[in-house]
């Protein structure tokens, strides 16, 4: 195999010589196999080029059906090769991930029409995999034993066995299991509480095995936000621990819906805290020969662990359209933690004299006193509220404390953005009123190279925006009675988009007392892995999609994608997070909340219209529309060029 698609002349600059393949590409080889000739998608390209000449970092904004991914592929592919390191292709979800490597996506057109071998391999989340720990628990439940019995005697044979590997294949990720609901999943698959380091089988586990494949990867590793986040904030941690980080050194990222990169860096750059967790790690020091006074304050500190966290989930409350939980701070609370955090201390003193006579497994006695350094300094910022943002949140080991520095910004800078390699953010949505200042403030990002290139759709005679007027005294009735006309107008065909979970659920309860829905096929997020309610939306044309995270990334051309309704605007939940934005912020709604809604609309409208032949209606259901007139210019100036908006549509609702 030629290690370049072009004749490569070792004299010149490299880069260039890219460039100039790039041009044959849209030019001349891609048009001879049928794909038109796209000058948004050749301006992209070569904005491109001085990201990856100059290694630097790049806003690529570049609006449906520019071509962006071909774009950056290419680019990325021969830099991977000219340094011998993969590059990196970061996605916001594993719906996109899935979208990139599909039989019929962009990385097999390329490969095909450019007779490429490509070298483009998954890393998906843990999260992504079947915990075998887990599974042993789950199945041995009373509720749904079934199903998880039938996933255990479906594991591949090698699983089962002792003896050395001769050969294996990957095993065990969401995709391969379509039929659970995301509550059946959350019962075995990996969770951040999940210590892989002293399971048996974890040389058998599917993530493990996925982990060996990926790395050795030439041209393209696929993951998510979430996942590279995660090697960025384990990387000294794993290097201190013997491990290897969780991706291999790599020549250049591309994060594809870049706009949604600060929520992952937010997820991975926290601590979490759980009683269960923490008794089932202390209470190993047990088996081994201690001294009493060490037993004793194992017992101790226990019992203030489960008044400690019984104490934090009855102070929190729930927050409308999020999973995190508000803590209220008093005394008692501040001294709770003090007691335990006090007991800790005392245990970490008792294993220093007890390392000392060598009766505990050196190894378990590592485990146990990095996680109390971890609670002990998570606990520790948790009572400086001005440095983090914490919350209660349900996990399926119970109410877990999350303690979350406000130092995103410095790390990112540090670990992600001063590494001198070519970073591009692809997406269609990355400025504000044509400014980049919010995703590079929110992302610690001083120095990049930025541009914006439209769509080449004709959206003035594909799309109608329908915003009717709402009255603000019931606005969920009236809602319903829209949509349902909505679905009967379009026959179904349709994607409602909600901005929370309780928004979705309302509507799947109360859609069912409208006799015209009767036989309409409603799919729900939440039912199914996500990519397998995509394709059942997608090969069943009438079919109605319902999602709370499906604002970016969906891409479903035809007519079984005709009629977005936006069930209300997207605006941040007033959680945590988002409280201790709006309080740094010298205007909180318009430097917070406006654009946070305003990004994530374009998204949602951008839904629709995927290719020059498809038609259709975006609706916007928002009461505030009719009463705020500042806001309603606002979301009119993110209506794509030329479409009008209509308090009416043409033609009568049914």
């Amino acid at each position: 195999m030629e290690r370049y698609p072009f004749a490569y002349d070792p004299a010149q600059p490299f880069i260039p010589q890219v460039s100039d393949w790039v041009a044959d590409v849209f030019y001349d080889i891609l048009p001879e196999a049928g794909f038109e000739v796209r000058d948004e998608q050749i301006y992209m390209a070569f904005q491109l080029e001085r990201a990856f000449q100059e290694r630097r970092t790049i806003f690529a904004e570049a609006g449906v059906g520019t071509g962006k991914t071909l774009a950056y592929l290419l680019y990325a592919i021969c830099y991977a090769r000219y340094t011998g390191k993969p590059a990196i292709i970061a996605c916001a979800n594993e719906s996109l991930i899935e979208q990139l490597v599909k039989p019929e996506g962009d990385i097999a057109k390329l490969a095909k029409h450019l007779n490429l071998t490509i070298d483009a391999r998954l890393g998906k989340s843990p999260d992504q995999y079947i915990c075998l720990r887990k599974l042993d628990e789950a199945r041995h439940q009373l509720d749904g034993h079934d199903v998880f019995q039938q996933i255990y005697e479906e594991l591949p044979s090698f699983v089962h066995t002792h003896e050395a590997l001769q050969s294996f294949y990957p095993y065990g990720d969401r995709s391969a299991y379509s039929a659970l609901n995301d509550q059946q999943w959350a019962q075995i698959n990996w969770d951040a509480f999940q210590d892989c380091f002293v399971c048996d089988r974890q040389h058998r586990c599917g993530q493990t095995l996925s982990r060996d494949h990926y790395r050795k990867s030439a041209d393209l590793i696929i993951c998510s936000h979430d996942f590279y986040m995660e090697h960025v904030w384990t990387y000294e941690a794993r290097k201190r621990g013997g491990q290897l980080p969780l991706l291999p050194s790599h020549s250049s990222v591309i994060f594809d819906e870049g706009h949604l990169l600060e929520p992952a860096a937010q997820k991975a750059l926290t601590y979490k805290l759980n009683h269960a967790v923490f008794e089932e790690i202390i209470t190993r020091l047990l088996q081994g020969e201690i001294r009493e006074s060490l037993a004793v304050a194992i017992e101790e500190a226990i019992t203030q662990s489960e008044e400690l966290f019984s104490r934090l989930n009855a102070e929190s409350k729930p927050v409308a359209g999020s999973t995190r939980k508000e803590i209220a701070f008093h005394p008692e609370l501040i001294a709770a933690i003090h007691r335990f955090t006090s007991l800790i201390g005392s245990i970490e003193e008792e294993l220093a004299l007890e390392s000392g006579l060598y009766t505990l497994d050196d190894f378990q006695l590592r485990i146990v006193e990095e996680h109390l350094e971890m609670m002990q300094l998570a606990l520790g910022l948790f009572q400086q509220p001005e440095h983090v943002i914490s919350w209660m949140s349900e996990e399926w080991t119970g109410p877990t404390l999350v303690v979350m520095p406000k130092m995103v910004q410095e790390v990112l800078r540090e670990r992600v953005f001063s590494q001198n390699m070519p970073i591009v953010f692809s997406s269609a949505t990355l400025s504000v009123e044509n400014s980049f200042a919010y995703m590079a403030d929110s992302l610690g990002i001083a120095d990049y190279l930025s541009f914006s290139v439209a769509s080449p759709y004709d959206y003035a005679k594909q799309m109608e925006v329908f915003a009717p007027p709402l009255s603000s005294t019931q606005p969920f009735a009236e809602k319903m009675k829209l949509a349902v006309a909505l679905l009967q107008k379009t026959g179904g065909r349709a994607l409602l988009l909600f901005s929370s979970m309780e928004e979705m659920r309302a509507f799947k309860n109360a859609v069912g007392t409208y006799p015209e829905c009767a036989s309409m096929r409603f799919w729900y997020e939440g039912d199914a892995e996500i990519s397998h309610l995509i394709s059942r939306f997608q090969n069943d044309e009438e079919s109605i999609l319902c999602a709370v995270s499906l604002w970016e990334g969906l891409d479903v051309p035809g007519p079984s994608l005709s009629n977005v309704i936006i069930w209300s605007l997207p605006f941040p939940p007033n959680d945590p997070v988002f409280a201790a934005k709006r309080k740094s912020a010298a205007s909180p709604f318009a430097e917070v909340d406006l654009p946070y809604m305003l990004l994530r609309l374009r998204q949602g409208i951008g839904r629709l219209i995927r290719t020059r032949e498809d038609r259709g209606i975006v609706s916007i259901l928002s009461p505030e529309l009719s009463s705020d007139e500042q806001l309603r210019k606002h979301v009119q100036s993110v209506l794509p060029e030329g479409v009008q908006w209509c308090d009416a549509l043409a033609g009568e609702l049914v």
